[in-house]
């Protein structure tokens, strides 16, 4: 079981690759969508770890079916697990600060991640997303599994047009 202040690497450390060097991740090969910084192990840059999507889809990716406010019906999201992703970085924290690319910024509690299944979505209903359609990447909870995270305060956290996470 995680802890809630430790997110460790436990079994997680080959879903990304990993350099020569030992325990750094392998340098993204296509276009950097995620930086990850602050309390993580694994890093292929100072200190950060800068993960393209082919990375991020070698991770446990998983997928659900959920309304949301912003759609007129249920949508189809796949992605990574929040916790997997966490797993992978060998992160520990209390908090993570997800930032999109207008610099919007939200603090998520590491529960959040152990708890809701979020997902770090790239997919919806199939697709790539597209800056256009709130991507690259965006923080997508179940909302429709519990009726409080169907409120304003996971909306606020549902990060869409995700680039930045920094665990604290």
């Amino acid at each position: 079981m995680l802890s809630r202040r430790t997110i460790v690497a436990a079994g997680l450390a080959s879903a990304l690759p990993l350099s020569s060097r030992g325990d750094t991740l392998e340098a993204p090969k296509g276009q950097v969508i995620l930086t990850v910084t602050g309390a993580i192990s694994r890093t292929n840059a100072a200190r950060t770890a800068r993960l393209d999507l082919a990375q991020l889809d070698a991770i446990d990716r998983s997928g659900f079916t959920t309304g949301t406010p912003w759609h007129n019906e249920k949508v189809s999201f796949e992605g990574v697990r929040g916790d997997a992703l966490l797993k992978a970085l060998g992160a520990s924290g209390t908090e993570v600060i997800a930032t999109a690319l207008n610099d919007y910024a939200a603090a998520l509690p590491i529960d959040d991640f152990l708890k809701h299944k979020l997902l770090i979505a790239n997919r919806v209903n199939g697709k790539t997303m597209t800056v256009r359609e709130k991507g690259p990447l965006w923080i997508v909870y179940p909302y429709d599994s519990a009726p409080d995270l169907n409120t304003g305060v996971f909306h606020g956290r549902s990060v869409w047009q995700l680039a930045k996470l920094e665990v604290r």
